[in-house]
This record gives C-alpha cells, sequence and structure tokens, in this order.
C-alpha cells in the first residue's frame, strides 16, 4: 500500500495567525513595469516586503564593453527612459574626463538647459501618474498636456521624442535650429502659467492628503543607509543635491537660481510636494539658461574628434543629479575604443531598496501608495 501524507488545515481562530504570502506584480498597474514585490501579510498589515527584481534585466552594462564610446549613449539614455538626456550626458562626462577635453561654453550651458527640460518632463509624468494611481485620473491629463509642450521644443532641437541622442563626446550632436530659443521661452513660460493646476487638482484635495500624509514615512538613518537620494531622500530632510554640492556645467554659475527642495516629515506627500517644488525650479533654471545663451556669441557647439576615438588608460567615476537621484558611471579603459568596464549606479536601484524598510507595518491599502512615490523607472532598476 502506497503511504500518504495527511496535512492539517486550520480554521477558525487559527487561521488567524497564519501568514499569508501576496506577490504584487511582476505585471500590476502600480509598479511602472516587471517589477514584482514579494508581501507577507498578517491580516491586512505587512509584516516584510521583498522587491524582486531582474525580470526587464537587458544587460546593458555588459554591452557597454563591446560597443565604442559612440555607441554606448545609445545604450546609456535607455534605462532611464524619463531621463534620457540625463543620462547621455553621465556617460559623455566620464569619457571627457579622461580624455582631459574641455567643451565649448556654449554646448555647456544647452547641456544644462536641455538637462533641466529633461528634468520637467519626468517629473511631470509622475505628477500626473501618481494620484492616477489613487483613483485620481485628472491630473494626468493636464501633465501629458505639459509634457507635450516641452516634447515639441526637444523634439525639434534633438529630432528624438523619448531618446534624444543629442549628446555626443566633446559637446552636442549640432546646433540649434533657427528661432528655437524663442520658441523654447514660450513653452516654458506656458507650462509654468498651468502648473498651478497641480497645486490645486492634487495638494488641495483632502483625499490626496489623507492618504498621502504621515503615510511611508522613511527616516534620514535610512536614507543615509539604503543609498537614496534625489527628491525622495530630500523630502526626508537630506539636504543633497549634487548641482550645488558638487557643481558641474553651468550650475556653479547658477547658485542664485538653482533652489534645493526638502522636506522634513519623510512622506508620500512630502515626496510629492518635493517634486512638485523641484518642477517650478527647473523652470526657473530653465530661464536662466535661455538668458545666458541669449549673451553668448555665436560659436562651435562640439569639438572635432579622431575617427576611431579611444579613452587613455584609467578610471574615472563621473555623477550628476538625474531627474530620480543619483547616477553615476564608473569607466575603466584599457586605452581601447570600447570600455573595459562601465559600472552604473542608478537612482531607482537604490531607492526601491527601502521598500523592504518602508512598507514593512503598514497596510495593504497604502502599499500603492508608497510605492507610487518612490518615484521609479523599472528599466533603472534592472539595468
Amino acid at each position: 500500500m502506497t503511504p500518504t501524507t495527511e496535512t492539517m488545515v486550520g480554521i477558525g481562530g487559527a487561521a488567524e495567525s497564519t501568514d499569508m504570502v501576496l506577490n504584487i506584480g511582476p505585471q500590476h498597474p502600480s509598479t511602472h513595469g516587471v517589477l514584482r514585490l514579494k508581501l507577507v501579510l498578517d491580516g491586512e498589515r505587512i509584516t516584510r516586503a521583498e522587491p524582486v527584481i531582474g525580470y526587464m534585466h537587458r544587460g546593458a552594462e555588459k554591452l557597454f564593453e563591446a560597443r565604442d564610446y559612440r555607441q554606448i549613449i545609445m545604450l546609456a539614455n535607455r534605462h532611464d527612459w524619463l531621463s534620457a538626456f540625463s543620462n547621455e550626458l553621465g556617460v559623455v562626462l566620464a569619457v571627457e574626463r579622461m580624455l582631459g577635453m574641455e567643451v565649448p561654453e556654449r554646448a555647456v550651458w544647452l547641456r544644462t538647459l536641455l538637462a533641466e527640460l529633461n528634468r520637467v518632463l519626468n517629473h511631470l509624468m509622475f505628477l500626473g501618474s501618481y494620484p492616477l494611481e489613487l483613483g485620481g485620473i485628472t491630473p494626468i491629463f493636464y501633465a501629458f498636456r505639459e509634457r507635450e509642450e516641452l516634447q515639441h521644443v526637444m523634439e525639434e532641437v534633438s529630432g528624438g521624442r523619448v531618446h534624444y541622442m543629442f549628446n555626443r563626446v566633446g559637446g552636442l550632436k549640432e546646433d540649434l535650429p533657427a528661432g528655437w530659443t524663442a520658441r523654447a521661452r514660450g513653452a516654458v513660460a506656458d507650462v509654468r502659467s498651468r502648473m498651478d493646476r497641480f497645486d490645486d487638482l492634487v495638494l488641495g484635495n483632502e483625499i490626496f492628503r489623507g492618504r498621502t500624509r504621515g503615510v511611508g514615512v522613511l527616516s534620514p538613518q535610512a536614507v543615509h543607509a539604503y543609498g537614496v537620494s534625489g527628491p525622495i531622500g530630500r523630502a526626508s530632510g537630506v539636504d543633497f543635491d549634487l548641482r550645488r554640492d558638487e557643481p558641474y556645467l553651468a550650475y556653479g554659475e547658477l547658485g542664485d537660481v538653482l533652489k534645493v527642495v526638502t522636506r522634513e516629515e519623510g512622506d508620500c506627500l512630502a515626496r510629492f510636494e518635493c517634486l512638485l517644488e523641484q518642477t517650478h525650479n527647473a523652470l526657473d533654471l530653465a530661464d536662466a539658461c535661455l538668458d545666458r545663451l541669449a549673451e553668448l556669441p555665436p560659436g562651435p557647439v562640439n569639438q572635432r574628434l579622431p575617427k576611431v576615438l579611444k579613452a587613455p588608460e584609467g578610471h574615472t567615476y563621473a555623477w550628476t543629479e538625474n531627474p530620480l537621484g543619483i547616477n553615476g558611471y564608473y569607466l575603466v579603459s584599457k586605452g581601447e575604443k570600447t570600455p573595459y568596464r562601465l559600472k552604473l549606479r542608478s537612482a531607482s536601484y537604490n531607492n526601491i531598496q527601502a521598500l523592504t524598510e518602508l512598507l514593512p507595518g503598514t497596510l495593504v491599502a497604502d502599499m500603492v501608495a508608497i510605492l507610487g512615490s518612490m518615484f521609479f523607472v523599472v528599466g533603472d532598476i534592472d539595468k
């Protein structure tokens, strides 16, 4: 006779103390991509949370080693598709530092301008999508209207709507189209004139405030422990921004315009407030760059490069204040036309780790509110 195994299933009062494992994702509307959250629940309360990543992994870091310094720009701008220009920028800054290359002043100011316009585009996406995840559908329509306004000028200058491919080692791909600065200034002014709708529709909404105030509080100690950066870290009172603290591009000359937005509460509401206020400041920085460009005499926007570009043997680390936080590239060269190693330190990868500390102790109903307030892109996690 075949032996059998008997399993006793508890019911009634015994079941109340039984933990349940719940998978959110890997394909779920609130995860902004293929991310899986493994939650252990005690009733409606989360006792343990584990982000499970890798479902979107494309091996970008390995592919960097098989592409030359012109081609890796294409790979770099895709890991965070909402911050494509800023991603390209980090790579070319690293290569230029290895080469000891000076970039024309006009290119420096243009890069700063386009990086801030890209920051606004990134933030507008989350300013629209986060209320949507909490049940408010209207803000995303306004967010996409403003995005289209700025996308038009970004597309005109670069030829790309999402993946701009406009940075080059030594500067930018080409100079601006005739009359572009006036159209860019008009787009910035139009977007700024309508930004108060997010204050009225979202921050003024008592349901939104009820769902986010005091929810998902991230302590400054956890920010430092997990390497959290960007608006999420600053919402917890960690006053750090590379544009001010280690200036690159033209940010050293924009100290009177640049405002590092911080909050002390560290909750979902504080993170949204930081994002919104930072969007306002990015529009001000874009205006300041346009003013400076109007004063500069005509000149080149790039350097002439050899047919085969080789970085000298050595290593360097270039980090930038991307829209979602600190983005860094560690470049190792052995004197060849391809990197020997290009390690990517992405903002979303570090930020999302904090969920293991944020989610335990909270209710399942608050999970989406906390997850959305982390403002991440899954491609930036999986690389």
